[in-house]
């Protein structure tokens, strides 16, 4: 497990993260198709919050995208480095998680965030926040659709249906079990939407959210209650949750 501290020159305030989120927009590319889905490697990461402590702990697994079978996996646990503000929530989790994937051994290939990335207020989510940081392609996969209005896709799996700001497209709801409740599918960085829909498919064959989202959920879960725990020096976790559901 990798300790992390808030990095020197981090924003610290509301003004500063939106000027960040305004000059590194620019460099999210979406014009690229992406790697082919069920090919090489995979990597979800995940966040878990002790709110009490201020403490954040990050997990990344890594995937073979044909398999699902684990073939890498680290965590990191480090300070909250941003108050909670909707649509700035990639500034509380990037430094723990940028952590996280460098304590990888090998490539992570695509990254898979539980968030969103072109799907968000300012078209820069934590998923394409993290592609522009590691110039790796990345997806979000978010449980619910945040601000952005969307019809129902078709009960088979497999089904989408357009998720709509205004008239633009930022990304689409994907049916992974039939008649179980959708996820919202996003770009991050250098994948195409329809791209993120098909790699997300074929990450959920069993289950509503993607195997590499449920993998690094319950690692990040175990990695924070282990860092409470020999903090306090009981052997007990205190207070802790999962990360909001804003981008």
């Amino acid at each position: 497990m990798t300790s992390v501290r808030i990095p020197a020159g981090w924003p610290a305030t509301e003004a500063e993260a939106r000027a960040e989120q305004d000059r590194l927009r620019g460099r999210v590319v979406l014009d690229e198709p992406g790697p082919p889905p069920g090919t090489g490697r995979v990597t979800g990461v995940d966040v878990a919050y002790d709110d009490e402590r201020g403490v954040v702990a990050a997990a990344a697994v890594t995937l073979d995208a044909a398999t699902l079978a684990v073939v890498a996996e680290a965590t990191a646990v480090g300070e909250v480095a941003f108050p909670y503000v909707p649509g700035l929530l990639a500034f509380r989790e990037i430094p723990t998680v940028l952590a996280a994937l460098e304590a990888l051994d090998g490539e992570p290939g695509l990254v898979v965030c539980d968030g969103y990335g072109l799907a968000h207020p300012r078209r820069f989510g934590l998923a394409s926040h993290l592609g522009v940081l590691t110039g790796l392609p990345t997806i979000g996969v978010a449980k619910n659709p945040f601000v952005f209005s969307c019809t129902e896709p078709a009960a088979a799996r497999g089904s989408t249906a357009p998720l709509l700001a205004g008239g633009e497209e930022v990304g689409r709801a994907l049916r992974t079990q039939a008649g179980i409740k959708p996820v919202f599918v996003s770009v991050g960085h250098r994948v195409s939407l329809t791209g993120a829909c098909a790699h997300t498919l074929a990450l959920a064959p069993r289950y509503r959210v993607p195997e590499s989202t449920r993998r690094a959920d319950a690692l990040c879960r175990r990695a924070l209650r282990e860092a409470v725990a020999r903090a306090d020096g009981t052997g007990r976790s205190g207070p802790w949750s999962r990360r909001a559901v804003e981008p």
